[in-house]
C-alpha cells in the first residue's frame, strides 16, 4: 500500500496541499476567460483532487524502476512518459468535467481556452514529475532506514552471541576447579568430598536455571553466591568466612552468574593463599542511577602469580561492556593486603521479588 494511504493524517495533509493546486487552477481559469470564481471553483477543485490520486501512481512507478537497479536514461524516459500520459489524461478529464458542468448550466460553454488547455497539460506533467521525485526520495529514505535496521539487528545478534560465548566460559572454568577440590578431598576426607558433591549438584541445578535467563535480580544472584561459598566452605572449613549484603538493591537486575567468577577468584587466589584464611565480602549499594557491587578478599602479597585469576576478571569486564557499553565499568586492584573488585552498572529494577 502507498505510505500516504496507510494513515489518515498524511492523507489529509496531502489533500490539503492539493487545495492550493485547485486554487491555482481556478485563478488560471478566471484569468483566461470571463468566468466567476464560483464557476472556476466548480471546475478546479474536483480536478485537483482527482489528479492528487493520479499522482499517487508515481510511487508504484518509482518501485518498478528503482534508481539503484536502473540506468539514468531509463529512469528519465519512464518518468517523462508516465508524466505525459498522466497530464494528457488529466486534460481529457478536465474537458469532460467542464462539458458536464456546461450541460447543467454551471459553466459557460466555451469558457475554457486553448491557452488554458496547454497550461493544464504542462502543470499536470510538472506535478507528476514532482510526485515522482518525492516518491524516489521517500523510497531512498525507507531503504536507508531498512539498512540501518538490519545493521542494528546484526549488532544485537553479534552481542548476544558474544554474551553466550562469555557465559559459556564460566561453567567449565568453575567445574575444573571444583572437581580438583573433590579429587583432593576424596583421599583425605571422603565424607567432605561426598558433601561437596551434593552441594555442588544443588549449586549447578540452580545456576543452570538462572543462567538460561538474560537478567536476574541481584538478590537471586547473591543467593547463588552464598551457595557457591557453601560448596567452598567444605574444603576450607573455618578458614573461609563470608559477608554478603544486597544493601537494599536486591531488586536491581544483573546478568546471571556475574559475581560467581569474582567470588571464585576471591577464594582460589585470595583466601586459599592466606594461612589463617579470611573473609570474602560482597556488598552492593545504590548510587543514584547506578548500582555498585564490591567484592573484597584478603590476599598474600607473596602469593604465586598465575594466569588463572585473569579469566574471571576479563569475562566479567567483557560481559558488562557488551551489555552496557560505556555506562558500565569495572575496577580491580590490591591495596593494604586486600584485593578489591568494584562493578558499576546502570540501576534497573525488576518488579519480581528477589
Amino acid at each position: 500500500m502507498h505510505p500516504i494511504l496507510a494513515r489518515g493524517r498524511p492523507l489529509a495533509l496531502y489533500l490539503g496541499m492539493w487545495v492550493l493546486v485547485g486554487s491555482l487552477l481556478g485563478a488560471l481559469l478566471t484569468g483566461e476567460s470571463a468566468i466567476t470564481w464560483p464557476q472556476a471553483g466548480f471546475v478546479a477543485l474536483p480536478l485537483a483532487f482527482v489528479y492528487a490520486f493520479v499522482c499517487l501512481s508515481a510511487w508504484y512507478v518509482s518501485r518498478g524502476v528503482p534508481l539503484a537497479a536502473s540506468s539514468a536514461v531509463r529512469v528519465l524516459a519512464t518518468g517523462v512518459v508516465a508524466a505525459g500520459i498522466s497530464g494528457a489524461g488529466w486534460l481529457m478529464i478536465a474537458r469532460g468535467w467542464m462539458s458536464v458542468l456546461a450541460a447543467r448550466g454551471l459553466f459557460p460553454r466555451g469558457g475554457e481556452s486553448r491557452a488554458f488547455d496547454a497550461q493544464l497539460f504542462g502543470i499536470g506533467v510538472l506535478l507528476y514529475l514532482l510526485s515522482l521525485a518525492v516518491s524516489y526520495l521517500i523510497g531512498t529514505f525507507e531503504e536507508t532506514r531498512q539498512i540501518e535496521r538490519r545493521a542494528l539487528q546484526v549488532q544485537v545478534l553479534a552481542r548476544e552471541a558474544e554474551l553466550r560465548s562469555l557465559r559459556a566460559q564460566i561453567d567449565p572454568h568453575f567445574l575444573f576447579n571444583s572437581l580438583q577440590s573433590i579429587s583432593a578431598l576424596t583421599a583425605s576426607d571422603p565424607a567432605a568430598a561426598r558433601r561437596m558433591c551434593l552441594l555442588l549438584a544443588e549449586f549447578l541445578r540452580e545456576s543452570l536455571a538462572l543462567g538460561s535467563q538474560d537478567r536476574i535480580t541481584l538478590g537471586r544472584e547473591l543467593k547463588l553466591v552464598e551457595r557457591f561459598l557453601d560448596v567452598e566452605r567444605v574444603r576450607f572449613g573455618s578458614r573461609l568466612r563470608a559477608e554478603v549484603s544486597g544493601g537494599g538493591a536486591d531488586l536491581c537486575v544483573v546478568p546471571p552468574l556475574l559475581l560467581q567468577p569474582l567470588v571464585e577468584n576471591a577464594v582460589t587466589h585470595g583466601v586459599a593463599h592466606v594461612l589463617e584464611g579470611g573473609t570474602v565480602r560482597v556488598a552492593a549499594s545504590r548510587r543514584g542511577e547506578h548500582l555498585a557491587i564490591l567484592v573484597e578478599n584478603p590476599c598474600d602479597p607473596d602469593r604465586p602469580r598465575g594466569k588463572g585469576a585473569g579469566v574471571g576478571l576479563s569475562n566479567v569486564r567483557n560481559r558488562i561492556q557488551a551489555l552496557h557499553g560505556q555506562e558500565a565499568r569495572m575496577t580491580a586492584g590490591e591495596r593494604d593486603r586486600t584485593w578489591r573488585v568494584e562493578i558499576v552498572l546502570p540501576a534497573v529494577e525488576s518488579h519480581e521479588r528477589a
